[in-house]
């Protein structure tokens, strides 16, 4: 039996030097499985968006359907910290807002914190609040897909001493708010790994190196599922776009040649009511 992982277990791996195992899921069979693995924090990720729902980017997801998505994951698991990912629109109006759209995703969704993306004062100030109202908040910087226009496309951060120091002091601040970990995106090896040593919480990396608290991936990308781009950082674990479309051509071909279904896999009637279908004759009108 699964003891479930609370935010505080992550703060102990860091302090232990264990890493933690974070991927993101959108459906209750996924999350059940990863769950099964011991993956330690599974994410409700906007990055559904693209690779559930078809949108061109994360901005396009809603509140609602990010909760449809989070309810199916929450019910698959058990030990994982489940963490839902604002969506973009949902926190940045205002603080009131943001508070009922987070306790929704723990309300309704099942989750058991949230993931903000961005720094500054309005976002420092909305992660104690979210904090002060029960709401674990795992924190979100270097490049910020929601940020995606604002930063000027999908370029890499923290590339400079000047960029890193302000990182430095993003993550300290998050860190003073309440953020029980921080979320580190395409910044450079170096980069991360000074933010990690100069705060007490995790850091968990996507594409920055090898030196944060935990590493985090999209599932449809370690499983080799979502073919129509895949970042540098991510390592593809399988081919199930590959296995998906030669299940699929078998399945065709199968019931096209009548292969498909055999005697092992249909239902059949007792023999002295297949009698009485010979004896009588049935008139269709």
């Amino acid at each position: 039996m699964f003891k479930p992982l609370s935010f505080l277990d992550l703060i102990k791996f860091k302090n232990e030097g264990r890493k933690i195992t974070a991927l993101t899921a959108y459906d209750c069979s996924t999350a059940r499985y990863l769950d099964q693995e011991e993956i330690d924090i599974i994410l409700v990720g906007d990055s559904l968006a693209m690779v559930a729902l078809g949108y061109d980017t994360t901005h396009q997801v809603t509140m609602d359907e990010m909760l449809v998505f989070s309810k199916a994951v929450s019910r698959g698991v058990k030990r994982a910290l489940v963490v839902g990912d604002m969506p973009f629109g949902s926190y940045q109006s205002d603080k009131k807002t943001a508070i009922e759209n987070a306790c929704r995703f723990i309300k309704e969704g099942g989750a058991k914190a949230v993931k903000i993306e961005g720094a500054g004062d309005y976002i420092y100030d909305l992660t104690k609040s979210l904090v002060e109202n029960g709401v674990p908040v795992l924190s979100h910087i270097g490049f910020t897909p929601q940020y995606l226009y604002t930063l000027g496309g999908y370029n890499i951060q923290g590339k400079t001493y000047e960029q890193t120091q302000k990182m430095i002091e993003q993550a300290v601040a998050l860190e003073d708010a309440g953020a029980f970990g921080v979320v580190l995106e395409m910044v450079p090896e170096e980069c991360a790994q000074k933010i990690t040593q100069e705060i007490n919480i995790p850091t968990i990396g996507i594409g920055s190196g090898r030196f944060c608290s935990g590493q985090i991936l999209v599932c449809d990308d370690v499983f080799g599922k979502y073919d129509s781009f895949k970042p540098k950082f991510a390592r593809k674990y399988a081919d199930m776009a590959g296995l998906i479309r030669a299940c699929a051509h078998q399945y065709k071909e199968d019931v096209v040649n009548g292969k498909f279904p055999s005697e092992e896999e249909i239902f059949k009637m007792n023999e002295q009511e297949v009698q009485k279908l010979r004896d009588v004759s049935i008139k269709v009108y």
